[in-house]
Order: C-alpha cells, then sequence, then structure tokens
C-alpha cells in the first residue's frame, strides 16, 4: 500500500508540473508573434535659421595668365641635344613654378614675379622670390631703408652712442643667448643693441629701450608685412607679427656694413671710371667713403638719425684705383693724429696711455681706414 501510494503522489507532481511548462510555452509565443506598438516620433521643428551663401570664389590667377612672356621656358637652338645640366634646371625649374604658383596669393608685386621667373634658378616660395629681389637691386634697396627710416624719424630722447663693451665680451654675449633677460646687468641692459664702433651705422630700433617689438622693422621702425614687405599690399592692416625686418632693409643693412661686397654695382653706377682721378678703374679699384666716418662721429654726431645714414648709403660711397685710395688714407691718417695730438696738448693733464683716452679712441680703429 505504501508503495502505491508513492507512485501516485509522483504521477501527480508530474502532471501539475507538465502543465506550468506548457502555459510558461504558450506565454512566450504569444509575446513573439504579437506586434510591437511603437512610440510614435515626435515631429522636428522646422530650421528657422537661414542658410549662409557662401561668397563665389575666385580662382587665383595663374602665372601664365599674370606674365604670359615669361611663363614658358625657353628653348635652346635647334639641332643641339640638351645638356644634363640643361635638363636638371628645366625639370628643377619646372617643379619651383608649380610650388610658386600654388603659395602665390591673389595680389603679389609684378616686379618680383617677373625677376623670379627670369632668374636660372627660379625661387620656389614667394618669400625668397621677395629676398632675390632685393638682393639684385641693392641701390634700390639702399635708397627704399633710409626712406622708410625717414618716416619713422628720430625717437625722443635717443643720442648716437656708442657700447663700451669690447668685441671679446660681443663673442661672450652671442653665448649665452639663452639666458634670461632678469640675469644680465642693468648696463648690460642700457647697452643691450649698441654697436661697439662708429664704423656701424646708427640703429636706434635695435637697442633695448627704443626698439618697436615684432611686427616692425628693427632698422627702420615701419611695420613688416606679408614676405617681409613694405607695403600692406592685401588690407590686412596689422603687421606680420613673426617678422623683425623688411627685406629690402636687411640688403641695405648689408650694403652699408660692407660696401666692397658690391663693388661691381658701385664700379657700373660710376661709368668704370675713378671716382678722384676720372680715369679708367681698375680690377684693384676700391670702396671709399668720401667723407670719412671717423668724421661724422667727430663733427655730425648730433645730425638726425635719416641724415646720418646717408653718409653709409650710396650719397657717400664712391670707388676710385687702390693708389688713390691709399693716398687718401694717409692723408686722413695724419689728420687723425694732429687732432689727436691737439687735444692731448688742450687737456694737458691728460696722458695719451691714459684709460680716457684710450675708452674714448675707437676699437677697430686702424691706419688708413676711412
Amino acid at each position: 500500500m505504501a508503495t502505491l501510494w508513492r507512485y501516485a503522489l509522483a504521477a501527480a507532481g508530474a502532471g501539475r508540473f507538465g502543465t506550468g511548462m506548457a502555459k510558461t510555452a504558450a506565454t512566450t509565443t504569444q509575446a513573439r508573434t504579437s506586434p510591437v506598438q511603437e512610440k510614435p516620433a515626435k515631429p522636428k521643428p522646422a530650421e528657422t535659421r537661414p542658410a549662409k551663401a557662401k561668397p563665389p570664389r575666385t580662382p587665383k590667377p595663374t602665372l601664365a595668365e599674370r606674365l604670359p612672356a615669361s611663363a614658358a621656358p625657353e628653348e635652346g637652338p635647334a639641332g643641339t641635344p640638351p645638356s644634363a645640366a640643361s635638363l636638371w634646371r628645366e625639370a628643377r625649374n619646372a617643379a619651383a613654378r608649380a610650388r610658386l604658383e600654388k603659395s602665390l596669393p591673389a595680389v603679389f608685386p609684378l616686379p618680383v614675379l617677373r625677376h623670379a621667373l627670369s632668374r636660372p634658378l627660379v625661387p620656389p616660395t614667394p618669400r625668397l622670390a621677395v629676398e632675390s629681389y632685393w638682393r639684385h637691386h641693392i641701390l634700390r634697396a639702399d635708397r627704399l631703408a633710409r626712406a622708410l627710416a625717414a618716416a619713422s624719424g628720430q625717437p625722443e630722447g635717443w643720442t648716437w652712442r656708442l657700447g663700451t663693451w669690447t668685441p671679446e665680451d660681443r663673442r661672450l654675449d652671442k653665448r649665452r643667448r639663452g639666458k634670461a633677460v632678469e640675469d644680465l646687468s642693468e648696463a648690460a641692459l642700457a647697452e643691450k643693441g649698441l654697436a661697439f664702433s662708429f664704423r656701424m651705422p646708427p640703429a636706434p630700433f635695435r637697442e633695448g629701450p627704443f626698439a618697436r617689438g615684432k611686427g616692425h622693422c628693427c632698422i627702420c621702425g615701419q611695420p613688416v608685412y606679408r614676405f617681409g614687405w613694405h607695403r600692406d599690399l592685401w588690407g590686412t592692416g596689422t603687421p606680420n607679427r613673426n617678422a623683425a625686418w623688411h627685406a629690402a632693409c636687411v640688403t641695405a643693412w648689408k650694403f652699408w656694413i660692407a660696401p666692397a661686397d658690391h663693388v661691381k654695382e658701385l664700379k657700373r653706377r660710376q661709368g668704370h671710371r675713378c671716382a678722384q682721378s676720372g680715369k679708367r678703374l681698375l680690377k684693384t679699384a676700391e670702396v671709399d667713403h668720401r667723407v670719412p666716418l671717423y668724421r661724422i662721429w667727430r663733427e655730425e654726431r648730433a645730425r638726425p638719425w635719416p641724415e646720418l645714414l646717408g653718409y653709409w648709403g650710396l650719397p657717400n660711397l664712391q670707388v676710385v684705383n687702390r693708389a688713390v685710395h691709399a693716398d687718401k688714407c694717409a692723408a686722413e691718417a695724419g689728420e687723425r693724429a694732429s687732432v689727436r695730438r691737439r687735444t692731448d696738448l688742450e687737456e694737458g693733464s691728460v696722458r695719451l696711455d691714459s684709460p680716457e683716452i684710450s675708452k674714448a679712441r675707437d676699437p677697430l680703429s686702424r691706419v688708413g681706414e676711412g
């Protein structure tokens, strides 16, 4: 009896379990087959902001449109095979023209572009084209730099003076350029930018108290615009903050401090005739200052700064033969010696080898320099 009772309870439990399973399966199937009711999407509000009308973009003119005569490369004589150097130069200039045309703005000085395309090696960027133009027009750069300096005028409170440091101090200063300004003494800050010889042209905007900062030329003081140009041809109204000099002023400065490097240009301007004797200039002809620079420092120091630059520029330069230059330098050396002796006699108590006299002299002065 117990065994039968146990079997009956087991059968009843199996029946209840099977019925529950069946009900769960039916509910799951009904949930899968019944359609899902989706929520209606909210309509997006209509945009009331008007669409911005983009201005029509005007294409930049090509090199052929700017200068039709200079766009095509020159061809050699008929029947002559081109050399390897000619092929290399033609390929190099083709790549440079393509790069120049890509980076050239819509407004660009036409004389500079004409000069760039006429060079044996075409400059690949507008900045290099501008630098090449002024490098090959030295006298024009000299006139422009002095005109820009006259437009700036002499800064208020500035006087032409020399630094008391020596060339050895200059070399040490170049080694410590990375040091902060606070590490320098007051005397060093006051003499920052001063030349150590009167043979260097005065530049007030290179001195610390009168510097105008980035975006202005440290030579003439005028604003610097794109590509180192001196005029705002692009109408931006703001100078280039990454520039500190004009391309023309850099060329003029190199011309002022080393005019002998441009003796060919000065010879051509004089018609290859000596400025003193009128004879034909020889290969050994030298560049000379009409008024010696030591006399400018001694007698003309109080003149306005833009006028002083003319003594380093073209108005005071001449090309003479070496024999004439030697005689002129000897006469100037005798004049300087006589002035020095007269000064020593007037002072009386000051000896020739005293620190005051040695400090007042030019540390780079040599006999025969003018």
